[in-house]
């Protein structure tokens, strides 16, 4: 389960990633979900690189990055939400809670996994249109990388009360990752029920992030 979320998260990863950084007290604007990536993407390059020794002395470290640079533009309780799906209303408030903590752990890990393969790819903006009467957004995006295809993505973006916007989904290759993520959950907790699945979701929250070895080596 956890590998496979990798590789659909592996794209997500670039694009907050592969752009040029920005100074330390840039501030993010999230009332315009085009801009907002793009900002998130540049202060996230920026702290990779300037965190480097921290990551390659622990791996482990790129937990924090992801916590501090990523997650608060991520709308994981509204994504954990919709992956409980037909669960949600059966759930008492405490194993919601419990649920989104865990699932929000479960996406920091994966996130902290993904960035050990950036190899610095290029990321391509198509221009953002008028949102101005939108509730969700499409912002689409082209992974370069030289001696492949470019690849397509979306990532989806939700307006919250305030006006302001979060992400909440990628289509990578035509597939949601949050619809992925709903069937697959959904099938566990009918089999075993919630409370083994959020304990599944902390035991992954804790797996160390392993650095992947360079091509050729």
């Amino acid at each position: 389960m956890f590998k496979r979320l990798s590789r659909f998260l592996l794209p997500l990863v670039w694009i907050f990633t592969a752009t040029t950084a920005l100074a330390d007290d840039t501030q993010i604007n999230t009332m315009d979900p085009y801009s907002m990536v793009k900002s998130v993407a540049n202060k996230t390059f920026d702290r990779f690189h300037k965190d480097k020794a921290l990551i390659d002395a622990d791996a482990d470290h790129l937990k924090v990055i992801v916590r501090e640079e990523l997650m608060p533009y991520i709308d994981y309780k509204y994504a954990s939400y919709k992956v409980l799906g037909q669960y949600l209303k059966e759930s008492t408030e405490d194993q919601r809670n419990r649920f989104v903590d865990a699932f929000q752990g479960y996406l920091v890990t994966t996130y902290a996994q993904a960035f050990t393969e950036y190899t610095n790819q290029k990321v391509e903006f198509s221009p953002g249109s008028d949102f101005s009467n939108e509730k969700i957004v499409d912002v689409n995006v082209q992974i370069i990388e030289a001696g492949r295809p470019p690849i397509k993505l979306l990532f989806k973006a939700r307006r919250l009360k305030d006006d302001s916007w979060k992400a909440f989904d990628l289509v990578a290759e035509g597939v949601s990752l949050l619809s992925s993520k709903q069937s697959e959950i959904s099938n566990l907790i009918r089999q075993q029920g919630i409370e083994p699945v959020i304990k599944m979701l902390e035991e992954r929250t804790k797996d160390k992030v392993t650095k992947q070895p360079k091509a050729g080596k």
